[in-house]
């Protein structure tokens, strides 16, 4: 008989983690998929292919138990919300629950964990020179608690990695394609295609299929290096780059409008001042806003080298996701 590993995978409701669900089961790996939210895995019930696991990364006990009997973990649950700009809830989720999951790897003795960070928690830099895994991060400047958690639970897992612990991180940049169900990157998508897009801010950033970073997630399990991190992205477009390419494949006018920095602050800044009045999140606050105005920019070349990233066109990323869209009625939601 083949020796199939299990793997122990959370944040499967996501873009990311269901298609890296995908992608296990097409290379016939044994799964166990942790689900928080009785909901989400009802959608998964009828499957005979994986074990559904319910539960919630800050409880460490529970982790324990979901982890055991398992040989690999890939860690795709995050807490990536930006309203409100810090929350003790980030905290929990992104830095508590990657320790969970470690101390549950150990005790499982388990063969490899993929933590799935961001680029965010990495440098940026320019479309000329962009930021590699060595590049100093500059997240701070944002005063976002997603950022904030994300690279103190990446910095922990490398000090583990250090350690003996067989912990690797990835770092995607801004993930596009199919499987979008609680739309989260595929909102910029479907906000171009209702014109909800008046203009578009002077910053930008790295695009990579999300199916790209779902391969080169599950190639981690046997390829790259512990205590390392990879950047898993792909092509770097200014935000009316981005647009126009996403217009242009759904059939829709590009927006027209370029925004100035003051003018997107200011914007931002009402959101905020919104957002503290009523309680309810903006559209964008102060924080995002200033995240628009600038370029981060990065590249993949080692992801591409050391985990055989593919390099999927940006234009496919798009076109599926706006076709998953489409087939599962998003289109016609207000």
């Amino acid at each position: 008989t083949i020796f199939t590993m299990t793997v122990f995978l959370t944040g499967t409701s996501g873009l990311l983690g269901s298609n890296v669900l995908i992608e296990l089961l097409k290379r016939n790996y044994t799964v166990k998929a942790l689900f928080r939210d009785k909901n989400d895995a009802r959608r998964h019930q009828h499957r005979k292919d994986i074990e559904i696991f319910l539960g919630d990364i800050t409880d460490a006990n529970a982790m324990k138990k979901g982890v055991q009997g398992c040989d690999v973990i890939i860690h795709a649950a995050a807490d990536t919300g930006l309203w409100p700009a810090r929350s003790p809830e980030y905290v929990a989720t992104n830095v508590q629950g990657t320790i969970n999951l470690i101390e549950a790897g150990k005790k499982a003795d388990i063969k490899r964990m993929v933590s799935v960070s961001t680029a965010n928690a990495l440098g940026f830099g320019t479309k000329e020179q962009p930021g590699d895994e060595t590049t100093p991060p500059k997240f701070k400047q944002y005063g976002l608690g997603y950022m904030e958690t994300k690279h103190l639970a990446q910095e922990m897992m490398l000090k583990e990695a250090k350690n003996g612990f067989p912990g690797l991180v990835v770092n995607p940049t801004f993930m596009i394609g199919p499987n979008d169900h609680k739309p989260s990157s595929g909102q910029m998508v479907l906000a171009v295609y209702q014109g909800k897009v008046p203009g578009y801010p002077t910053g930008g950033k790295n695009y990579v299929y999300v199916g790209d970073a779902a391969t080169a997630i599950v190639n981690a399990i046997e390829m790259g290096n512990p205590g390392e991190c990879y950047i898993l992205g792909n092509e770097n477009l200014t935000y009316q780059e981005a647009f126009t390419k996403i217009a242009n494949i759904i059939g829709v006018k590009p927006p027209q409008l370029a925004i100035p920095p003051l003018l997107t602050k200011a914007f931002g800044g009402l959101g905020t001042f919104y957002g503290n009045l009523t309680g309810a999140a903006p559209k964008v606050s102060y924080n995002m806003a200033r995240v628009s105005c600038d370029g981060h920019y990065f590249t993949a070349a080692k992801a591409v080298r050391d985990l055989n990233m593919p390099q999927t066109p940006i234009d496919t990323a798009i076109s599926e996701c706006f076709t998953w869209f489409k087939e599962n009625g998003y289109l016609d939601r207000k």
